[in-house]
């Protein structure tokens, strides 16, 4: 569900799950009562291609000048660049169970090695995830003269081809600390397959109109 606050987009997406137990307190739904128990980690791998109507070069020099595009084709996503290649992204407001997390990641987009363009985690200067951390992993390469599937006419058709690793510690407060580890572990696992299509299909969908754009291609 895409969600407007004060004019904003945001990305929020909730689960609905029976309430907790009554018996439980309202000051056990902080994060200041998590325990030390080891993180839940939730763990996602995806992939997915778009193609681009240009020969594979205009599309490297594309990805390769992300700085003119990137912050606005992530769009409702808040983003801050962090130095040359990273940028500092507000995912959006997820919860279930009556929890909610806010995450905010940094990533680097790095410069293509040997035809592979990698994005990875890197930390946001003077901040500290609250009750979680995220490892990004992402790679893509370029398919050049990929076969048309989807009856354009272009006779030049670049295929962007992606994977991407995502694993995701979250230290939970006590109170959901208490409901069934596999109800916990499939729920977050559905939660974070959901986020990243939702994701993803919007940023794919963005970075290909604002490329075609910037080459006056019509996108079909």
């Amino acid at each position: 569900m895409l969600s407007t606050n004060g004019g904003h987009q945001s990305w929020d997406i909730k689960e609905t799950v029976l309430p907790v137990a009554s018996s439980l307190t309202e000051s056990e739904d902080t994060l200041t009562q998590a325990t030390v128990n080891s993180p839940t980690k939730f763990y996602s791998h995806y992939s997915d291609s778009m193609e681009m109507y240009a020969p594979a070069h205009k599309v490297a020099e594309y990805l390769e000048t992300h700085s003119s595009w990137f912050s606005q084709c992530a769009e409702p996503m808040k983003v801050q660049p962090l130095g040359e290649n990273g940028y500092a992204i507000i995912i959006g407001r997820f919860g279930s169970f009556g929890y909610d997390v806010e995450p905010k990641i940094g990533l680097e987009l790095l410069p293509p090695d040997q035809g592979i363009y990698r994005i990875r985690t890197i930390p946001v200067p003077d901040y500290h995830p609250p009750g979680y951390d995220v490892d990004y992993q992402a790679s893509l390469h370029l398919v050049e003269n990929a076969q048309n599937t989807s009856n354009s006419g272009f006779s030049e058709i670049t295929r962007i081809e992606w994977e991407l690793d995502l694993l995701v510690n979250l230290h939970f407060p006590k109170f959901i600390q208490r409901l069934p580890k596999s109800l916990i572990q499939s729920t977050g696992d559905r939660l974070l397959n959901q986020i990243i299509r939702q994701v993803s299909r919007r940023l794919t969908r963005k970075v290909q109109e604002n490329f075609h754009q910037s080459l006056e291609v019509p996108l079909r």
